[in-house]
């Protein structure tokens, strides 16, 4: 089985039976449901809607639309776009929700509906659970033929989004121009390839300087999506052989963000959030929030600005849930996410892009300078595939007993502090697996304990 349904939207391989894989039926059905619950507050709801550059994405697209249309939804089409880029939309549009088509990190066959509010942010819980129900109960009421839903095609919201990025105070394109950058790009062939040197160009960087890799929108990932240091070993050459200062990986619909150093080493997707946190909080004191998955190293940082550090569970509507709770100033999640407030609550890799040149260009260091300033530590992020449906009550269970020495939080799944280390296993909002993931001083220790949490696991289901 491998439709999934979460509290943002619903993901699955395309093709397949209906209820078990994203087919055109479950497509319609997510989004007459979604529309239906729009349509509870306004007559005439307005929902902006993207793709990332998916090879599936133009089919997911017009089944969406239409279906938005045929619910008396007026619908503007942003087409191939980034899901920060639509967050931002629904807020200029003062739209009443918006559809992102992307499966983020899952591979090619993957694709998914990622569905948001009216401030540009995802559905809650209660809302996806209200889908749901919609669904189990087939409540759906279509327009007459007089009332169906119009269709505006949009074309400048990338700009828009960039040009925002650009008027913050804290961006700073002389400074960025003058560094001269030679910068290395992996789009993953989506939306990434155009959105990137786009950003670069208007930030100053020649686009001479720019060298692309994997910047073909034709949704034929020429990797891994996941912007891990395993699946950026082209990205690294490129950097290496070209005497670049950097280089720049996003996800297919680029809300996550990982940089290469100008050595060729992976900078840690980790580090991202740590490093765009560093340059903000040079200028703006606040509190700092990161998932439960992510590194120590924000804590670290944070406490060394004489500011608060707090977690929130994994997934980014918990993250800004808790920002918001705690007026932090930057936030989001260790997979690469950075959340500035000031621009939108929403993961944007383009902002971190901004971000990291312009703390660069007005520092003068070098990426493995910036990299070397915070605490050290090494994660190893592992999963169990999950064959058949599991009591993760019972898991817990089995983790809990066979660990004396540890202080557990089971606010999401379970997590396990040691002195100087963690262990985080919980499901997957995304894939069938149950992701174990763990940090610790060095790397050998932190795959040490995740493959021991494994074994332990694998041992009693």
């Amino acid at each position: 089985m491998t439709l999934i349904s979460s509290i943002s939207g619903i993901r699955g391989t395309i093709g397949g039976t209906i209820g078990n894989n994203l087919t055109p039926i479950d497509i319609i059905n997510y989004t007459s449901a979604y529309s239906t619950i729009l349509k509870e507050t306004v007559s005439r709801p307005v929902v902006v809607v993207g793709r990332d550059g998916r090879v599936t994405g133009a089919m997911v697209q017009s089944l969406i639309i239409n279906t938005l249309m045929a619910m008396g939804v007026d619908v503007i089409d942003c087409g191939l776009t980034t899901t920060p880029s639509i967050e931002m939309g629904i807020i200029r549009a003062k739209a009443d929700g918006g559809v992102m088509i992307s499966a983020s990190h899952n591979p090619m066959q993957w694709n998914a509906l990622k569905l948001f509010n009216a401030n540009g942010e995802f559905i809650d819980a209660e809302t996806g659970n209200r889908i749901k129900g919609i669904i189990n109960d087939s409540c759906f009421q279509y327009s007459d033929y007089q009332f169906i839903g119009s269709c505006e095609t949009v074309d400048d919201l990338l700009c828009y989004h960039i040009d925002k990025i650009l008027s913050l105070p804290y961006i700073d394109c002389e400074k960025i121009k003058n560094a001269d950058f030679k910068v290395a790009v992996d789009g993953i062939n989506s939306t990434g390839g155009i959105a990137v040197p786009l950003l670069l160009k208007k930030l100053g960087v020649k686009e001479e300087n720019i060298y692309r890799e994997n910047c073909d929108i034709n949704g034929e990932f020429a990797h891994d999506p996941e912007p891990l240091a395993k699946n950026l070993t082209q990205l690294s050459k490129i950097v290496t052989d070209n005497g670049c200062n950097l280089g720049i990986a996003v996800d297919p619909d680029v809300d996550r963000l990982a940089f290469m150093s100008e050595n060729g080493e992976y900078f840690g997707e980790e580090y991202t959030l740590v490093a765009c946190a560093d340059f903000v909080l040079q200028q703006k004191s606040g509190n700092t929030v990161s998932n439960l998955s992510s590194s120590r190293a924000l804590n670290d940082l944070t406490e060394q600005y004489a500011c608060s550090y707090y977690s929130a569970a994994v997934g980014e509507v918990n993250v800004v849930d808790k920002m918001k709770a705690v007026g932090a100033v930057i936030g989001g999640e260790g997979n690469g996410g950075v959340i500035l407030p000031e621009l939108h609550y929403g993961r944007d890799a383009l902002l971190g892009i901004a971000l990291i040149l312009s703390y660069l260009a007005k520092t003068e260091k070098k990426m493995t300078q910036l990299r070397a300033s915070y605490p050290n530590y090494f994660m190893a992020k592992d999963k169990i595939v999950l064959k058949s449906k599991v009591d993760f009550n019972i898991i817990k269970n089995i983790v809990k007993n066979a660990v004396t020495n540890g202080k557990f939080n089971e606010s999401d799944g379970l997590k396990i502090d040691f002195s100087d280390s963690w262990v985080h296993l919980r499901t997957s909002n995304t894939e069938p697996v149950i992701r174990v993931y763990a940090e610790a001083k060095s790397m050998e220790e932190a795959d040490f304990i995740a493959k021991t949490v494994m074994q332990l696991i694998i041992n009693n289901i």
